[in-house]
């Protein structure tokens, strides 16, 4: 007599309950991915809404815009490890400087710092004085007439911004568009400096997001 061994492999019940799991897997990650950009898009509007406080609170104290308010260093304390503006009465924040740090944008930060209305050390110079965004770019200062403004605008520019991110942002903050109102967007990775706005967001590109102080 022949001896017939018994086949292994796996019902229909058994492949239906794998597919179930992994199709629980996939969502509870696809969530957790949403998850996580959302509290990225809301750090970053945060973020936006300190330096605009902090603005306006150093104002309120020293009667001076923050970055060109001089003399400083002698004020005693963390002031002296921060730096003097120029006090011509506007911050010196060229598109090109945005990002560098150049000119006055990290005095900028550097002086909110040692008023205590920022965290980080007003000792940091350069680019090293600018914050990181929650998108792991830059954040800085511009005041140029950038992104379609017909005037120059003072504005806090995060670079780096996802597409899906820069579209949330603005409709939350703004009007949705990157070409107007606050928020204003150009297109470019690495932290591009502002320029042209963008006619319309792309969720699949990178954008420099803007907001007028």
């Amino acid at each position: 007599m022949k001896s017939y061994k018994r086949q292994a492999g796996f019902t229909l019940v058994e492949i239906a309950i794998v597919l179930v799991i992994i199709g629980l897997l996939l969502g509870a990650i696809l969530k957790g991915q949403e998850l996580i950009d959302s509290s990225r898009t809301k750090n970053a509007i945060n973020e936006v809404s300190s330096i605009k406080a902090a603005h306006y609170s150093y104002i309120d104290r020293y009667k001076r815009l923050p970055g060109d308010d001089t003399p400083v260093t002698g004020r005693g304390g963390t002031w002296a490890t921060a730096a003097d503006g120029n006090g011509n009465g506007v911050i010196n924040a060229t598109a090109a400087d945005t990002f560098t740090g150049n000119n006055e944008v990290s005095t900028y930060f550097r002086q909110l710092r040692a008023a205590g209305f920022l965290t980080g050390n007003p000792a940091d110079t350069g680019a090293n004085a600018l914050p990181r965004n929650a998108f792991g770019g830059l954040t800085g200062v511009v005041y140029a007439n950038v992104q379609g403004n017909p005037q120059p605008v003072l504005a806090v520019c995060q670079g780096n911004v996802p597409g899906k991110a820069a579209v949330a942002m603005d409709t939350q903050s703004d009007d949705g568009r990157p070409n107007g109102g606050t928020v204003r967007a150009t297109q470019g990775a690495n932290n591009a400096a502002p320029a042209g706005a963008a006619g319309a967001y792309n969720e699949g590109q990178v954008y420099t997001v803007c907001t007028a102080i």
